[in-house]
């Protein structure tokens, strides 16, 4: 027995509200007012390392308002990314989120040797 539910769409965010968010380097934590919860996260493996690299808004815009806006948006080894002289492939993936108070952009870097999964989980927990 898992600890998630399954893994969805982060679009199923959209018309919910938030009620909860919190955030450490390597999740995301969500409630919704329907007493749903999901987690953003990256199951780390040999050679790999996915974590928050920024947030760039205010987490609390989010609580207690409809979710107008919910699109993930990724892009693999952006040119001249020279972070990690050791990584040979990076994604970034962005989780954008908007209400009427406000809009959060969350990014997460992943980096590897190639060989490893650079991508972001996210799954709705039992």
């Amino acid at each position: 027995m898992s600890y998630w539910d399954k893994h969805v769409a982060f679009e199923t965010l959209k018309g919910q509200v938030i009620t909860k968010i919190t955030q450490t380097d390597d999740t995301i934590s969500i409630e919704t007012s329907d007493g749903s919860s999901y987690l953003m996260y990256h199951s780390q493996d040999c050679c790999e390392n996915v974590y928050v690299e920024s947030i760039v808004g205010d987490l609390d815009d989010l609580l207690d308002s409809e979710i107008l806006l919910a699109e993930e948006v990724s892009g693999e080894n952006p040119e001249g990314w020279t972070e990690d002289k050791y990584a040979e492939s990076y994604t970034w993936t962005f989780y954008k989120l908007a209400t009427r108070k406000g809009y959060v952009d969350i990014r997460w870097l992943g980096e590897s040797n190639g060989y490893y999964s650079e991508s972001v989980d996210f799954a709705k927990i039992k």
